[in-house]
């Protein structure tokens, strides 16, 4: 099944299936490989980019050919293909030709847990990689846990999220959790130069500064155009009170004439950790009760106009007015940040 968030000229998780960095993670999981005590369900977690799926995959190609009874290249090339018989992949479903389903639904989870119920395909343990559990709809998360609870014999899951606080507690407190970080520069540099061997020394550089240790940033800085809108965004919300209101229409305008394309997908991803980053200073700083509840309420808001969009198809440059209005008016108050008495 096709990735729906491959980005073109980039190796999809399952063909890399190497993931550089989060040497500590990968020690510890194989420690318990070694001993012969993996867990049932694996959780990782961190910021969207980081390598998540990568990691995903090539943990559970080790998996397969430590305990199944196959050559090491041939499992790797039935993991590139998502063919082996023992490997079950959950992302969200092709919708038509051109166009995938917006969450992954209760009936894939339903036929992820029939194919899990059935005899193994091959000897050895058997691995199911949900790519991403965020993804999930309230009844598909319902059902995964049912899953979980009664998780069938040598069988793996790997649970791959980028927002761990608002999954189902009762679905945390049954996976392994494990903390993925964004990679150094270094390794970044060396992910994108693999990639990409004969990369100009200037794009490298501007992507890697723009990454924040995020490979795929870095792969989709790549294929901004020169004039791309997501430069002067950020430059934007450095200061958003200090641009005149047409500069936002502007932004507006060019970011969300499509929204599907990697301008808007960078975009979104840049407002949130900019709004992520507003809540982590105002939940760390003394009386900051005011900017914490206005930064709360520009990510709830900001969330939820971005995926009614994506669900009904709306305008997402009249989407980006309102969020970029609700952006100023939080950096408003946030300038005067006086507490009541």
């Amino acid at each position: 099944m096709t990735d729906p968030n491959a980005l073109d000229g980039v190796m999809l998780p399952e063909q890399r299936q190497l993931a550089l960095g989060h040497d500590a993670a990968r020690a510890a999981i194989l420690a318990q490989l070694a001993e012969h005590r993996l867990p049932g369900a694996i959780m990782l977690h961190g910021p969207q980019g980081i390598g998540k799926a990568t990691f995903a995959f090539e943990l559970a190609t080790t998996i397969l050919e430590a305990t199944g009874d196959e050559g090491a290249l041939r499992v790797r090339e039935q993991v590139a293909a998502l063919s082996h018989p023992n490997l079950s992949v959950l992302r969200r479903r092709p919708k038509d030709s051109k166009s995938y389903y917006s969450v992954i639904r209760v009936e894939d989870v339903r036929d992820l847990r029939d194919t899990l119920q059935q005899t193994r395909g091959r000897t050895g343990h058997r691995i199911a990689i949900l790519d991403s559990i965020d993804d999930c709809n309230p009844n598909a998360a319902n059902a995964l846990l049912k899953t979980l609870e009664e998780p069938p014999a040598d069988t793996t899951f790997f649970l791959i999220s980028h927002r761990p606080g608002a999954l189902l507690p009762t679905i945390k407190s049954r996976c392994h959790n494990v903390a993925l970080r964004p990679l150094p520069d270094a390794v970044l540099t060396r992910i994108v130069t693999e990639s990409l061997p004969a990369i100009d020394a200037a794009a490298l550089d501007r992507a890697v500064q723009l990454a924040g240790g995020r490979p795929r940033r870095a792969f989709e800085t790549l294929a901004l155009a020169p004039d791309s809108p997501v430069g002067a965004l950020i430059l934007w919300l450095q200061g958003p009170n200090a641009a005149p209101i047409s500069a936002q229409l502007q932004l507006a305008d060019a970011l969300g004439a499509n929204a599907q394309g990697p301008d808007m997908s960078f975009a979104r991803e840049i407002l949130n950790d900019w709004m992520a980053s507003e809540l982590r200073e105002a939940a760390t700083q003394p009386g900051q009760r005011r900017r914490l509840a206005s930064a709360t309420e520009l990510w709830e808001k900001a969330n939820a106009l971005l995926a009614e969009a994506d669900s009904v198809n709306l305008d997402m440059k009249q989407t980006l007015v309102v969020i970029f209005d609700s952006v100023r008016k939080h950096c408003a108050l946030s300038a005067n940040p006086v507490e009541p008495a």
